[in-house]
């Protein structure tokens, strides 16, 4: 029983700290100036009149 509490502390406190992680880049990586033009023309697809 020892094991699986050491397990779920493991992967409670690492496993916060890497979606945390994640998440934080994937903001970055949305924010990114260089990007901006990428998701306007995508935030524009529904309104095309093709």
């Amino acid at each position: 029983m020892e094991d699986y509490a050491q397990a779920a502390h493991f992967a409670q406190t690492w496993g916060l700290l890497y979606f945390v992680l994640i998440f934080l880049g994937v903001l970055a990586y949305a924010m990114w100036p260089r990007n901006r033009k990428k998701f306007d023309e995508a935030a524009n697809v529904p309104l095309r009149e093709d």
